[in-house]
């Protein structure tokens, strides 16, 4: 599925702009460091990258989770997570955390003239104030895979000639992934949004970065996105006719989004939690259209324009899981030094996300890609030199 490889780095370099974008939002201080120089322009592309970004990955994370579990079988599959999914978690955690605090210290100390302000000791380490950070998104997965092993345990006991799922399910997942998809899609996606308490309606789906039980929204919206994912790989040929109308959600996805920030007031951040109203219920159902929208065309256009083998993305796409797991720290360090200088945001920004990728890229070619670190990322590979070798010595021998 080179497609969905490819929207799988793709959206993952999105990412790294997203996060980028926070130094630069309009309005109160809302991240670690606040640049001089703000931006609606940033603001609108932090607001849109949010809507659709992580309801990607959660669909493909789905996909691929069963057509995973179809060819390792579970306790191979199981085995396979716990490499792929836990292990990074538990290795980088402690590492991204640690960096994560000592950039929190120095920003603190440049906003004070160069010491650290005197101030109340941080709260106390619970499962409500864990901070899982970025790396949430690896924390939920694994919640996801145990709740996916577990109602397919009781699916198959309930319907052990799969009858059930052939001729209820599969009718209705096709129902759901049609024409209609992002409209009713959105419906427990706006339900969640509308119903969670303390939500603060410009920020869509909250992230659940912090505490060891996610959201109620975030479980929900993006839930909903693996359990589609899964479903879609009883029935790939679905992807097939997202691909042939994915230039008809294009319209209706950038028209929510531009009717869902107009109606959360504007290009400027608004922190605050509103009372649930009409505004606050049309905002939610405009931006589970917009959500799935994105996600329904994204995914579409890959699946018909990007299905071809690519060395580039191909590349992009191993190299994505590291990108994910480190650009955080390196962002905000980015962020801090470019913060002094008097330069306009559309100097910083882009200054900021190429030097990010150019470490990125290169940590991961020289440290990871063939070392135990990629060997648990994305399977042990070979150096091209050493293939060339092993082939030559074969060849000789034959």
């Amino acid at each position: 599925y080179h497609a969905l490889d490819a929207v799988r780095g793709g959206v993952l370099v999105l990412g790294v702009f997203f996060h980028a974008t926070l130094s630069f939002l309009p309005g109160e201080q809302m991240w670690i460091v606040m640049d001089s120089s703000r931006s609606p322009e940033l603001s609108v592309l932090f607001f849109t990258l949010h809507i659709f970004r992580m309801t990607v990955f959660f669909v493909l994370a789905g996909f691929f989770g069963r057509l995973l579990l179809k060819r390792l079988g579970v306790g191979r599959f199981v085995m396979n997570r716990a490499k792929r999914i836990a292990a990074p978690l538990v290795l980088f955690w402690p590492l991204v955390l640690t960096a994560f605090i000592a950039t929190l210290l120095w920003a603190a100390a440049q906003a004070n003239g160069g010491t650290l302000p005197e101030g109340p000791p941080p709260p106390p380490m619970t499962a409500e104030t864990f901070p899982l950070l970025h790396l949430w998104f690896l924390y939920v997965l694994l919640i996801f895979y145990a709740a996916a092993l577990l109602l397919r345990a009781v699916m198959h006991l309930i319907d052990r000639n799969g009858a059930l799922r052939s001729r209820i399910v599969d009718p209705i997942v096709r129902f759901v992934a049609g024409p209609a998809a992002p409209v009713l899609l959105a419906i427990p996606v706006a339900a969640a949004l509308y119903f969670k308490p303390h939500w603060m309606m410009w920020f869509g789906i909250p992230t659940p970065d912090t505490g060891l039980v996610p959201n109620s929204a975030a479980l929900v919206a993006y839930g909903l996105a693996f359990s589609l994912g899964w479903l879609l790989n009883r029935q790939p040929e679905i992807l097939e006719g997202w691909g042939k109308r994915w230039a008809f959600y294009v319209p209706p996805a950038i028209g929510a989004t531009a009717a869902a920030l107009m109606l959360g007031g504007g290009a400027a951040p608004v922190i605050a939690v509103p009372e649930q109203s009409l505004t606050t219920l049309g905002f939610a159902a405009l931006y589970g259209v917009a959500c799935w929208a994105w996600t329904i065309a994204i995914i579409g256009f890959s699946a018909r324009h990007l299905a071809g083998h690519s060395p580039a993305r191909r590349y992009l796409a191993d190299a994505s899981y590291w990108i994910y797991i480190v650009h955080l720290p390196i962002l905000i360090s980015l962020q801090i030094l470019v913060a002094p200088y008097q330069w306009p945001w559309v100097a910083k920004y882009p200054v900021i996300l190429a030097v990010a990728f150019m470490i990125m890229l290169a940590s991961y070619q020289w440290f990871v890609r063939y070392s135990w670190i990629g060997a648990i990322l994305n399977g042990k590979r070979v150096k091209p030199a050493k293939q060339d070798k092993a082939a030559a010595v074969a060849v000789a021998a034959e």
